[in-house]
């Protein structure tokens, strides 16, 4: 069985997480998918810094310098979308789907940047549109592929295991109760009913979250730590970076891992990179 490692980080603008040392990441990390997130540059950028090697799909934002997502894969991409939501809905740079074929299989990876939002202000009302675009998109994704992979940074911590502070952020954007209850409807198994976060009833899609169903019910791994005060170096964290599988997908996992820099000092982006190992038939 192959084994395909895919890896998903938001650089934080790939330029500036080159020139602080992703390169010598990615070079040691052997991996053959790369989904990024806020890339914030043009495919002429990426495509040289990733070097010799690499199939690159990039969607750039509508708004230049901001979000802009990325899948590089080391064999060709068969189809890629980036549509999303009903047409008037702008998930530029949002939202990319890549279908590639690996030893025969194939498999549907997307590379997506949910918007961080900010409670009770039109930032939210677009996060909750694309929230309300993913809940659609999701069965359909789940019905054309067996093996489907959504990647990113979802902006979302699901429970309070995702969150080391998570008392303190009850009421803001990322820990809402209505955020937590679309993860409820995601990972519920599929077609059984939920009683969601908020209050509210829904019915599961039937996807899995890797890093949970790997880790266990443990704090974190996080993911993205403040650059404000200490919170890296007490690992004050949240888990918002996710790999969510189907169910037959999921069940190839054999490694999991968070690459975690070894120092603030050391970092190329404000996230740590998630790499996971699947064996596909």
């Amino acid at each position: 069985m192959p084994r395909i490692r895919v890896a998903s980080v938001n650089v934080n603008g790939v330029r500036a997480a080159y020139r602080k040392g992703m390169g010598d990441w990615l070079e040691a990390a052997d991996v053959d998918v790369l989904a990024l997130q806020e890339v914030r540059a043009e495919t002429s950028d990426l495509v040289p810094l990733l070097g010799d090697g690499w199939h690159v799909l990039h969607d750039a934002a509508t708004a230049k310098g901001r979000a802009g997502v990325a899948i590089a894969t080391r064999e060709p991409v068969d189809v890629h979308r980036i549509e999303l939501g009903p047409p008037d809905f702008d998930s530029a740079g949002r939202w990319l789907e890549a279908d590639v074929t690996v030893g025969g299989t194939a498999l549907t990876v997307v590379s997506c940047y949910v918007h961080s939002g900010e409670a009770d202000t039109p930032k939210q009302e677009e996060k909750w549109r694309f929230l309300d675009a993913m809940e659609e998109r999701l069965p359909q994704l789940a019905a054309h592929a067996d093996y489907a992979l959504v990647v990113g940074d979802l902006n979302v911590g699901h429970r309070e295991l995702d969150i080391k502070n998570w008392r303190g952020n009850r009421k803001r954007a990322g820990f809402l109760p209505r955020e937590r209850s679309y993860f409820d409807r995601f990972l519920t198994p599929a077609g059984e009913p939920v009683e969601c976060v908020d209050g509210t009833t829904g019915t599961g899609l039937g996807w899995v979250d890797v890093g949970r169903q790997w880790a266990g019910e443990v704090d974190g791994p996080y993911t993205w730590w403040s650059n404000r005060g200490q919170a890296f170096d007490n690992d004050t964290g949240w888990r918002i970076d996710y790999h969510l599988a189907t169910p037959a997908l999921a069940s190839t996992v054999s490694a999991y891992r968070v690459d975690r820099a070894p120092s603030y000092d050391t970092r190329w982006s404000d996230h740590a990179p998630v790499v996971v190992d699947y064996q596909l038939p």
